[in-house]
């Protein structure tokens, strides 16, 4: 059974950090391209950052710079380091794991307050 089990969400003053783990089970965890999205409250979920099986990180213009995609293979684990969140950083944060199959974590919700 595959699981990918988000956590590290919270409510955090703007400007703070937050690290979002993603843990997976069930998969060869190396061979996935993993990414993570996020769903604020009326919007489509959207993309924020992905990291290749090699390694190669790409992000969205909106948390370039302020955000760090990483995975620990011997760990089958990825995190999304946040650093300077804004409000409208505001959202459940979804990990995606995928390469022959398509695999969604449940999400962990991070507020970010004024």
């Amino acid at each position: 059974q595959v699981q990918l089990v988000e956590s590290g969400g919270g409510l955090v003053q703007a400007g703070g950090s937050l690290r979002l783990s993603c843990a997976a089970s069930g998969i060869t965890f190396r061979n996935y391209v993993i990414g993570w999205y996020r769903q604020a409250p009326g919007k489509q979920r959207e993309w924020v950052a992905t990291i290749t099986s090699v390694g190669i990180t790409s992000y969205a213009d909106s948390v370039k710079g302020r955000f760090t995609i990483s995975r620990d293979n011997d760990n089958n684990t990825a995190y999304l380091q946040m650093n300077s969140l804004k409000l409208e950083d505001t959202a459940v944060y979804y990990c995606q794991a995928r390469w022959a199959n398509d695999y969604w974590g449940q999400g962990t919700q991070v507020t970010v307050s004024s």
